[in-house]
């Protein structure tokens, strides 16, 4: 079979999965393709809330002309303290064609990005792999950024190899009882591991080039009060059965959004003494700290 012939099998079994549904672990089996909506709240197109180069991203992704971000409204994980709520939750947006996500990603690297960063992506991988597919026979040359929340089907996961340069999953909780309550996914650990496996194995570990990232694995991980997060957990995981060179964000901007405010476990920022416990922690493991 001509790699061709191969990436179209792919993208029609990629398609296959919206109907019924069973692109991530929800495995909801609405039928998107005809126009039904399960936990994500996306029918048959990928719904857009912006796009444009984004200067707040980790150092090898932004560089010094920005990183392209393209934001899908919708998500397939529930999170209470969610940042983005609006575009996640509520899912402000607008509806568009596999033709126009084509066309916001060469108007991107057109103004100079250094890469194409599909924020949210899970619920509409299908739509991505046939838009970055278009766009790269059209001449697109830049590293593809798979931003997601890290509940992806390793199923789903194996269709995008070869369409996704870096991925940057965020590697959210080691206890399922967090998960289960801040995030309706019990199964968020579990998943979430087996997810970053195949990730590392279809890209391998972090390689950045004259400052700028150009393929490879970069994991999020942000600390929450009370250690909700289990932040060691996440950090030996990430060291002991990924690789101890794996590139992690600790991140410490968590601060109490959307529903916040209703649970005492996680309604105030966290503290210096809890971000600086999980950063010096994944400093002691070895593993590689972004700036």
């Amino acid at each position: 079979m001509s790699d061709h012939a191969h990436t179209e099998t792919r993208l029609e079994e990629a398609y296959a999965l919206l109907s019924p549904c069973r692109l991530c672990p929800r495995n909801c089996k609405v039928m998107r393709l005809e126009g039904q909506k399960g936990f994500c709240g996306i029918g048959r197109n990928a719904v857009v809330s912006s796009s444009g180069p984004h200067f707040g991203e980790e150092a090898p992704l932004v560089g010094q002309c920005g990183s392209g971000t393209i934001f899908f409204a919708g998500c397939n994980l529930g999170c209470l303290f969610c940042q983005n709520y609006d575009i996640s939750h509520l899912r402000a947006g607008e509806e568009v064609s596999t033709e126009k996500i084509t066309s916001l990603m060469l108007a991107l690297e057109k103004r100079g990005c250094h890469n194409i960063n599909f924020v949210t992506p899970t619920h509409v991988s299908p739509q991505i792999m046939e838009a970055t597919q278009i766009a790269r026979r059209t001449g697109l040359s830049v590293p593809t950024v798979y931003n997601c929340g890290g509940y992806e089907s390793v199923e789903t996961l194996r269709l995008l190899e070869g369409t996704i340069d870096i991925y940057m999953p965020d590697a959210k909780y080691a206890d399922p009882k967090w998960s289960k309550k801040f995030s309706g996914a019990k199964d968020h650990p579990e998943v979430m591991k087996a997810a970053l496996k195949e990730m590392h194995r279809q890209v391998g570990n972090l390689v950045i080039q004259n400052g700028i990232a150009v393929r490879g694995l970069l994991v999020r991980h942000l600390v929450l009060p009370n250690n909700v997060a289990g932040s060691r957990g996440i950090i030996d995981f990430v060291a002991e059965e990924i690789s101890p060179d794996t590139y992690i964000n600790v991140m410490d901007q968590y601060y109490p959004c959307y529903r916040a405010g209703e649970f005492g476990e996680i309604n105030r920022r966290i503290t210096y003494e809890e971000y600086e416990e999980a950063y010096a922690y994944a400093k002691e493991k070895g593993l590689r700290l972004a700036d």
